[in-house]
């Protein structure tokens, strides 16, 4: 009896010394979890969705929020998405601000018919929030969209607000992935600009560097549909900016075998009435060579994993802002760039091998 007493007293003190020596390790292990905000002009599941889903579930990464701002849709049909896809995934813990809800420019969408028409356009027709009346609210897209009342409420904190106050509180931990129009940020930089410097990184899917555009001949649908305020915040002294512009999107395809192996993953109920809505499914199932990208996906993957970067190139980078054939370009400078421009990282080439595994790990859950 003594022997054992001996036995289970020693294993105790074992443990307690393997506590006391673990537990700082894991407190920095926890450190460790990168701060990041998202933002974003938020549709269903591929591909802002999933770029959410992805920062979520990265045992790497704190969510601090999703702020909504108008790009692919109003921030109305945005927040409505990011509140339903959060509710789904059971992370009812990451707030969702509501941003800003129009282009600098007052009569931006209102002249988009008439520019094209006069400096030609490319293979995309996609209007984003230009294309459909504004809703009344976040609520009754939610309500309409998804037949049922939200359990979830975006915070009353304006989207600028937080961004601002989420990197005062934390100075040079905090990553911005910004994959919807630049207006948020450039509220944010209106409020503080001193929040420039005080950012880990922002990392942009935005631009069209040594590639054609998608939306116009030269212009990329997150920088045209809000020229000035992507000028205003490429040119902000951030400590750091990464681009992952339609000259690496092009190359990160989606097949129809690769959309058939998603779809053949999905079980739960909300997450298949989304994916049956999802814009390229009748393309897919019409044409067996059909294929599309996922843009955004790839601001999530590099922020979560670093080492999906294979090719890139550091270079002064600016928008165009003048109207013109040329409004909403994107320029990068090999050379001196304009007065005024600043250096960024642009992503050219990913490891496909690395970026599709975290693809499908969102919808293993799904």
């Amino acid at each position: 009896m003594k022997i054992q007493n001996d036995f289970r007293k020693f294993f105790r003190i074992v443990g307690i010394l393997a506590l006391a020596v673990l537990a700082p390790l894991g407190r920095g292990l926890a450190a460790e979890k990168e701060k990041v905000i998202l933002d974003t002009d938020m549709v269903e599941l591929l591909d802002d969705g999933v770029a959410m889903m992805m920062l979520a579930q990265a045992p790497n990464i704190q969510l601090e929020g999703v702020t909504i701002v108008f790009g692919n849709t109003w921030v109305e049909t945005g927040t409505a998405a990011a509140i339903r896809q959060l509710e789904g995934m059971g992370r009812k813990d990451i707030p969702v601000f509501m941003g800003v809800n129009e282009p600098t420019r007052k009569d931006r969408f209102a002249h988009m018919a008439e520019e094209k028409r006069l400096y030609g356009q490319n293979f995309d027709s996609h209007k984003g929030a230009a294309g459909y009346p504004r809703p009344a609210s976040w609520q009754q897209v939610y309500r309409e969209r998804y037949h049922r009342e939200p359990e979830l409420q975006p915070r009353k904190e304006a989207a600028a607000d937080f961004i601002v106050r989420t990197i005062r509180k934390n100075p040079g931990e905090v990553t911005l992935v910004a994959i919807g129009s630049g207006a948020n940020l450039a509220a944010a930089l209106d409020r503080d600009p001193s929040i420039a410097g005080k950012v880990k990184r922002v990392v942009y899917m935005a631009g069209a560097f040594m590639v054609e555009g998608n939306v116009m001949p030269h212009g990329e649908f997150n920088v045209w549909i809000d020229p000035e305020s992507a000028r205003k915040v490429y040119r902000a002294p951030w400590t750091e900016q990464v681009f992952l512009p339609l000259d690496v999107c092009n190359t990160a395809k989606l097949s129809r075998q690769e959309y058939q192996v998603l779809t053949g993953k999905i079980t739960q109920p909300w997450a298949r009435a989304m994916w049956k809505d999802y814009w390229a499914g009748p393309l897919f199932q019409q044409d067996p060579g059909f294929s599309s990208y996922v843009w955004d996906v790839l601001a999530a993957a590099v922020v979560i994993d670093p080492q999906v970067i294979t090719r890139e190139e550091t270079l002064p980078v600016d928008v165009n802002d003048q109207v013109g054939p040329g409004y909403g370009d994107t320029m990068a400078y090999r050379g001196f760039g304009p007065e005024g421009t600043q250096k960024a990282r642009i992503v050219f080439a990913v490891d496909q091998d690395r970026l599709w595994p975290m693809v499908e790990k969102v919808f293993d859950r799904l």
